[in-house]
């Protein structure tokens, strides 16, 4: 069976076949919703030899799936087969073909024949239609990230920390394929990589010179919030986690000799409490409660590279949709059971945020010098809880028939439930949009339809 995608990308075929060769493209590729995980290649490329391990999980059963790239052509092909997974055949043949001086057309070709001979006859539409899926969002990705940011810098030298939290791993596939190198501060000293730098936040421990130049650094560091009661020990920990890695780089960055162009570090929109007010925009005051106090904390950090006369940055982040983490990877199975809920009247607002939107917007900020201080990461049509829950169900082809009480979520959840969930919070990225930011998903039902 022969399955084919072709694209048009408004970029020369030189630089889409560039696209491919560089660290993070498999991954950026990968759709959000695929059971695919890369585990091990034996050399970086994708040149004829270089072999490539997943982990891959079919119907909650995991396995290995082995690749091996056996042809390659610059700028025109390269092809890879199946040595070890689910498919009797499987041959992927990527080629690159020029349309044009400034364009060019991107053609994924599949060879497979599914398991079980005859008797797999009934699934092969099936697969097809999982397979459009799949290379309609491969094609919008690379796409949208050749047009509109690849090679519209200068390359750079970007440190970041929290880089192994769902938005990092998102972020760094962006950043290296768009050919930024990305050095990561990891907390195991033991067999360091080229592009690893041991650090010990809580210990104070950090020799970013080591590092050497450096553009920008990032810090995404902070544990889950969701995770568990807030117990006065949790709080502790969700305080720390983020002020004391945050005011250690601050502090290291403000006595580097060369400085980083900028600081980009995490906040959140918690940061404006519970407020019913209309369009909330990054001049908006602090709420009073304790996610408030902590975004406040949290932000202050950051004070001494500001004070050391670097362009610092503070993204107050929205609820970011992703089915690999955080909120909405705790909301699809029962959704896609017809199990999903609304909680209490729905009337709440949840400022949400796509993940391409919110990478993207990080790496719009890295560009834009003018931007600093506050930021609100979120899309610009925020929604209600019932909202979100209908637009959710609608994606499944479901219906919300449950309204959970009040009573209940906070017997289940305490205050993180009252704070986070049954928060009323209406944000405008007002900052994003003034400055030209242009979002991929202005509304819910486009951004969970690409990510689910």
């Amino acid at each position: 069976m022969k399955f084919i995608k072709r694209t048009k990308i408004n970029v020369p075929v030189e630089a889409l076949f560039s696209w491919h060769t560089r660290s993070g493209a498999i991954s950026r590729l990968t759709p959000p919703w695929a059971p695919l995980k890369i585990i091990s290649r034996n050399v970086d490329g994708i040149q004829k030899g270089v072999k490539v391990k997943f982990r891959l999980s079919l119907f909650k059963i995991p396995m290995i799936w082995e690749s091996e790239h056996i042809e390659y052509k610059e700028n025109r092909e390269f092809k890879d087969r199946q040595i070890k997974g689910p498919f009797a055949k499987w041959e992927h043949t990527h080629r690159f073909i020029p349309d044009g001086q400034k364009s060019s057309l991107m053609e994924d070709e599949l060879e497979f024949e599914l398991p079980f001979g005859l008797l797999s006859h009934p699934f092969y539409g099936i697969a097809i239609k999982e397979f459009e899926k799949m290379f309609h969002y491969r094609h919008r990705v690379l796409k949208y990230d050749l047009e509109n940011h690849v090679d519209k810098t200068g390359n750079l030298r970007i440190l970041i920390s929290g880089a192994s939290g769902t938005i990092g791993q998102a972020l760094i596939s962006l950043l290296q394929t768009c050919g930024h190198e990305v050095i990561i501060l990891v907390r195991k000293k033991k067999d360091l990589l080229d592009h690893q730098l041991f650090w010990d936040p809580y210990k104070g421990i950090l020799d970013i010179e080591k590092a050497g130049y450096i553009d920008a650094v990032i810090n995404l560091n902070g544990i889950d919030i969701s995770k568990g009661r807030w117990t006065e020990k949790q709080k502790r920990l969700i305080i720390d986690s983020r002020v004391i890695p945050t005011r250690l780089l601050a502090d290291k960055i403000k006595n580097m000799t060369h400085k980083p162009d900028v600081f980009i570090s995490s906040s959140a929109i918690g940061f404006y409490g519970d407020n019913s007010e209309r369009g909330i925009t990054e001049t908006c005051a602090k709420g009073d409660l304790f996610i408030s106090n902590v975004c406040k904390l949290w932000e202050d950090a950051s004070f001494e590279a500001q004070k050391a006369g670097v362009r610092t940055v503070m993204l107050r982040t929205g609820v970011v949709l992703t089915p690999l983490g955080g909120a909405l990877a705790k909301m699809v199975l029962p959704f896609k059971l017809g199990m999903g809920v609304v909680l209490v009247k729905g009337r709440q607002y949840m400022s949400w945020i796509s993940m391409d939107d919110e990478i993207s917007a990080i790496l719009f900020i890295l560009k834009d010098d003018k931007i600093k201080g506050p930021v609100n990461l979120t899309a610009p049509e925020p929604v209600t809880n019932s909202e979100f829950s209908k637009t959710l169900a609608r994606v499944f082809s479901r219906k919300v028939f449950f309204t959970m009480p009040k009573f209940m979520a906070k017997a289940i959840w305490g205050q993180m439930g009252q704070e986070t969930l049954l928060a009323n919070i209406r944000v405008k990225p007002e900052k994003l949009l003034n400055n030209g930011f242009v979002f991929q998903h202005k509304t819910l039902f486009s951004a969970l339809k690409d990510l689910l």
